[in-house]
């Protein structure tokens, strides 16, 4: 009985890793889309943009790959971005089935305008949190949303 009284005051998210997780997502995305002001994109749609921009001209499934999002997932996310003018798909130069993700002239510049507004973000983020601190969960993070993790992860379903 105390067990489920402790649990009633702390939480569900300092007994479960995924509910601690997506909590925090959403304080961040609240306070990241803040930050951003009224540029008019979500934080997911900045990080599709930034993610593109690092990537060159990526393909849809990299992309997804890269975004840990399933195909129609990202094409639902894509979509907005493509009627807004920021993205175009267009086909692969060797592989015309293959659709690859170009940012465009407008896309370029809504990043670089909305990376100058992340970056504020970012430093409220490590000043808050400490930079090591900071450093080390997104390494963390990182490792959580590997492939390799998922494989370890699922590894764990014979047992």
């Amino acid at each position: 009985m105390v067990n489920d009284e402790k649990m009633r005051e702390d939480g569900i998210w300092l007994y479960c890793s995924n509910s601690a997780v997506r909590r925090a997502s959403r304080q961040l995305g609240q306070l990241y889309e803040d930050a951003m002001g009224d540029t008019g994109l979500k934080g997911t749609q900045f990080s599709l943009l930034s993610q593109i921009a690092r990537s060159g001209e990526p393909t849809l499934k990299s992309l997804a790959e890269a975004m840990v999002m399933d195909l129609s997932a990202l094409g639902h996310t894509l979509k907005l971005l493509i009627r807004d003018g920021l993205v175009e798909l267009v086909p692969d130069a060797k592989d015309r089935r293959v659709k690859r993700v170009r940012l465009t002239e407008t896309g370029i510049a809504k990043q670089k305008e909305l990376t100058a507004r992340w970056q504020i973000a970012q430093d409220r983020f490590d000043k808050a949190f400490g930079k090591e601190k900071s450093e080390e969960m997104r390494r963390t993070l990182a490792f959580i949303s590997s492939q390799e993790f998922a494989e370890a992860f699922n590894g764990n379903k014979k047992d």
